[in-house]
């Protein structure tokens, strides 16, 4: 089995598998928005820095359970032109599957970058079933 360090070397080399572990490290509340500052494009690192307070991929804890760390279920990609990864990302965020899309785009320093992303809509949250 592959150690710890390699399999992070590995997703380093896929761009589209790193980011999308980046993100959800940062929307679900466990890396500051700051990390990514070099990696997005500005109108992108706007975004999280909107997002970023609301850990919208944080799992919603239930009463006396703790919630567990979301995960990077599925990552995928295609690639419109040369230059450009549009990529997708599921993410398992407790009993809840949310979906994550984004655009990188390789820039003249040749460093990918996000232009942009969407986690789609927002979940609500869970209120506990009133008793009668």
């Amino acid at each position: 089995m592959p150690t710890v360090g390699a399999q992070r070397r590995a997703l380093e080399r896929q761009p589209h598998r790193w980011f999308a572990h980046q993100l959800l490290l940062t929307l679900s509340g466990q890396l500051p928005v700051h990390a990514l500052l070099r990696h997005a494009l500005p109108a992108a690192y706007d975004r999280l820095v909107e997002l970023a307070p609301m850990a919208p991929l944080r799992p919603l804890a239930r009463p006396g359970r703790a919630a567990p760390l979301p995960s990077l279920r599925k990552c995928g990609l295609c690639r419109p032109r040369d230059g450009v990864i549009e990529a997708f990302a599921r993410i398992a965020s407790g009993d809840r599957l949310r979906a994550l899309a984004f655009r990188l785009e390789l820039c003249a320093d040749t460093r990918w970058r996000c232009a942009t992303f969407d986690i789609g809509p927002m979940p609500a949250p869970w209120l506990p079933t009133p008793r009668p």
